[in-house]
């Protein structure tokens, strides 16, 4: 159950959001199961939550056991932490939400050790995841219904990806002719054009910089409608090869998170088929036959100065492609596995993001939100069907005078 039912058990979103902690009601009508079930889906103790808000571990007790209730501060906290929509805690039941097991994936990071922070992985989880209840809450305050995945989209592990590659591209309107004339100064853009065509399609894709330093490059949340991919700040190319992966992941109705994984298993049938559909996805082999003939005979290997040319023709990584190069047999596999491989992790592992000079404060929000999202919630706050804190809370502002400034930068 999501925030939508919460939203009737009280008298408005604005009601509830005038209210200050000086004049809150002296019982707040939060549901005490909600809190309860909030806390365990975190896996944070009595004590652990209490200390993070923080407040005595009997206050935190009692407010699970409906003998007492936070203020409206204390529980915005708790949403927080818990990383749940604030209004879920006055739904009338504890919210059915399924957990996701996250599979993962060796694209890339065959080495890269499995993160052991699950706590700060499911937060990330437990965020996109509140992201995708607000647009649903906000579509239904608009009147408006959740975009359907076309069915040219749907495959599944049996079928070959460059079949499903194929018909991905038409699914979401992103041509092979348009990857490729897109100037070369402006390849770096890819991922952001294939950001908005999926956004287009039904897709929620969100944005976390921190997970590259959990391990993982990249996530998939199932549902339907509006399923979830979180990506991360990789370089340009090697984000468009994570959204194309997690968009196999989208196509055949599977959940995952991009690190490494047990050799012989069915999750490495899935990422296996992943890998190809991404790679067949952004680098067709008929086009790089067109553009580069395959030679006669198995290149022992290929020069940088000709990797990153015809990488930069795709606008992928380097890495992306020469792993296609190989498996297409036009570069001998040692050269990648001896050589290639193990400069290209640690590339891969220094690289640093250029800092963000944005004209105004709220590109952090609409680059980790999105158009799709940011959009919604303006439009949501423009017709009055939210206030101005509310729109501020749904976009994670703290302070509701920047949300001007994002009303006017944003695209019509």
């Amino acid at each position: 159950m999501s925030s939508r039912r919460a939203i009737g058990r009280t008298s408005s979103l604005c009601d509830l959001e005038k209210m200050s902690p000086a004049a809150a009601l002296p019982t707040l009508p939060i549901n005490p199961n909600v809190l309860v079930w909030a806390r365990e889906r975190m896996g944070l103790s009595v004590e652990e939550a209490a200390e993070k808000v923080p407040v005595k571990v009997e206050r935190l007790m009692a407010w699970e056991a409906n003998d007492a209730s936070p203020t409206i501060n204390q529980a915005r906290k708790l949403a927080k932490i818990y990383a749940r929509p604030f209004l879920e805690f006055f739904a009338a039941d504890v919210p059915t939400v399924a957990d996701v097991a996250l599979v993962p994936d060796y694209r890339l990071h065959r080495d890269a050790p499995t993160p052991k922070d699950e706590a700060a992985r499911s937060e990330i989880q437990g965020w996109a995841e509140t992201q995708r209840l607000n647009v649903l809450d906000l579509l239904e305050m608009l009147g408006d219904e959740p975009q359907t995945l076309p069915l040219a989209l749907a495959s599944n592990i049996d079928v070959p990806t460059e079949q499903a590659a194929e018909r991905a591209r038409e699914a979401i309107g992103f041509t092979v002719q348009e990857q490729i004339d897109i100037p070369a100064s402006d390849k770096r853009l890819i991922p952001d054009r294939l950001r908005a065509r999926m956004s287009d399609t039904g897709i929620l894709v969100l944005k976390r910089a921190e997970i590259k330093k959990l391990g993982i490059r990249g996530m998939c949340l199932f549902s339907e409608p509006l399923p979830i991919i979180v990506y991360g700040n990789e370089a340009p190319g090697a984000q468009a090869f994570t959204l194309a992966h997690e968009l196999g992941h989208v196509a055949i109705q599977s959940s995952g998170v991009s690190g490494p994984a047990a050799t012989g298993s069915k999750v490495q049938r899935v990422e296996d088929w992943c890998n190809r559909f991404a790679s067949d996805f952004l680098i067709p082999k008929s086009i790089l036959a067109d553009i580069w003939p395959r030679p006669e005979r198995k290149m022992p290997e290929i020069s940088d100065e000709q990797l990153n040319e015809v990488a930069r023709r795709f606008g992928v990584s380097p890495h992306a492609m020469l792993v296609r190069l190989v498996s297409l047999n036009y570069v001998e596999a040692d050269f990648y596995w001896r050589i290639k491989r193990p400069q290209f992790l640690r590339d891969e592992a220094d690289y640093t993001a250029p800092p963000m000079r944005s004209a105004y404060y709220g590109s952090r929000y609409k680059n980790s939100l999105g158009n799709f999202y940011t959009g919604l919630v303006l439009e949501a706050w423009g017709t009055g069907a939210i206030s101005g804190h509310n729109a501020a809370e749904f976009l994670g502002i703290k302070n509701i005078r920047h949300l001007s400034d994002i009303r006017e930068r944003f695209p019509r």
